[in-house]
């Protein structure tokens, strides 16, 4: 009796730390931290804006569902000094990814698909691709051959699919894209998410599906899979179902007026290396576009977000699917989506599961994550690792494009882990 009474006194209280918020700790080291060792953090993320590194970085470190770190260095403005601040908002591009894949398996546990389904049962414009046989890049013409199979959902969520990236992706894909109007998913005004990946089912595939990884645009065609499922918009979606319920307060595809203040400056360096304010540059893609109003919900990369927010969505995910008394996804749901998916697909010494990359023993030797860690990055220099065999989540963020120093996220993960007791 008297071990049973101890076992459900131990199961209540792992279950009553996995209801509640994120909470700072007053005293690391009751958490399994060493307050020197976070201190050196500090003292390196400084130094990094000293040396011109960046303007800016925040970082947070949660373990156990605490929070034993959370502090911001450097500017958000060069010119005025203006500090930046551990709650801004950041343009967090690819790590929108894992929340649409998120979406997308909520909806797979209501029965609204199967992995293994045709993308074509749901967009027709997807049925008998073909795939690119010679591409000329003198005039972006091309031939083809038969697609050997549909692409499907789970093509879509492991970038296995073929389709290829709008912008930032091969040749190829670039040319043949940009003359269909295909873009990238940001900056877009005037058409809807669907409406432009039912046009990219009627472009070839960069290779046959299934034989290769190549990033791409699979989730935003996954997103749109989400607004035909569910009748609602992405943005809408995201918001009822995963912002609001875990108080995701800050995560936005239409960042409000109210916290426009709070958006953190994008910064690039110029030809001598000095860092300047490209916020409110008149670029491909302008760097205000999450201020400005639009109905284009790009699953792949448009959300806002700020380093907590994306900590609360990563331990709901490190506690297999649940977070401060709300459940989003099954713990078998969340197993599948941290279980290698590409098979001996070519990742590296990576593998990726149902939208992030997976730490494998062969990787493991490469940083301090352990096996099993999950991760990925934005294209504006957001980083994320979770370890849910440590109950370890790192966030690291700046904003910066084209990032020289990317290696400081590998730098504060290192120190991160080196701080464990």
């Amino acid at each position: 009796m008297r071990l049973f009474m101890s076992f459900l006194l131990a199961l209540l209280i792992v279950n009553f730390s996995f209801a509640q918020p994120l909470q700072p700790v007053s005293d690391p080291s009751a958490a399994g931290f060493s307050s020197d060792r976070l201190k050196r953090i500090d003292k390196m993320m400084d130094e990094w804006v000293k040396a011109g590194y960046t303007n800016g970085c925040v970082g947070l470190i949660v373990h156990d569902g605490k929070i034993v770190y959370h502090r911001a260095a450097g500017y958000n403005d060069l010119d005025t000094k203006t500090a930046l601040s551990k709650d801004a908002m950041f343009r967090i591009a690819s790590q929108t990814k894992a929340v649409t894949s998120v979406a997308a398996m909520m909806l797979y546990e209501e029965g609204k698909f199967l992995l293994d389904e045709p993308v074509s049962k749901y967009i027709p414009s997807f049925k008998n691709q073909q795939v690119i046989d010679k591409f000329n890049a003198a005039d972006s013409s091309y031939t083809t051959i038969p697609s050997k199979r549909d692409v499907t959902i789970r093509d879509l969520f492991t970038h296995t699919s073929g389709i290829g990236y709008a912008s930032i992706g091969s040749p190829e894909a670039k040319a043949i894209y940009a003359k269909q109007g295909v873009t990238a998913g940001l900056g877009v005004y005037n058409e809807t998410l669907v409406s432009a990946m039912t046009r990219l089912g009627t472009l070839p595939l960069m290779h046959q599906p299934g034989e290769r990884w190549t990033y791409g645009l699979n989730v935003d065609l996954l997103g749109a899979l989400v607004e035909i499922w569910s009748g609602q918009s992405l943005e809408a979606f995201l918001t009822r179902r995963i912002f609001q319920p875990l108080g995701m307060n800050d995560t936005h595809f239409n960042v409000p007026f109210a916290k426009a203040s709070r958006m953190a400056n994008l910064f690039s360096p110029d030809s001598l290396g000095r860092l300047v304010n490209r916020s409110g540059a008149d670029t491909t893609v302008p760097m205000n576009y999450p201020l400005r109003r639009h109905s284009y919900f790009s699953g792949g990369a448009g959300l806002t977000s700020t380093v907590y927010d994306y900590a609360i969505f990563l331990q709901m995910l490190v506690n297999s699917g649940s977070y401060n008394g709300q459940r989003l996804l099954s713990h078998n749901s969340v197993r599948l989506m941290t279980t290698n998916q590409i098979g001996d697909v070519n990742f590296g010494t990576e593998k990726f599961g149902l939208g992030f990359a997976l730490v494998t023993d062969k990787s493991a030797g490469e940083l301090p994550t352990r096996v099993g860690t999950f991760s990925w990055a934005g294209a504006f220099a957001t980083n994320y690792w979770a370890d849910p065999t440590e109950k370890l989540i790192i966030v690291f963020y700046k904003q910066m494009l084209p990032d020289p120093h990317s290696e400081l996220s590998k730098k504060f993960l290192v120190m991160a882990y080196a701080a464990m007791k």
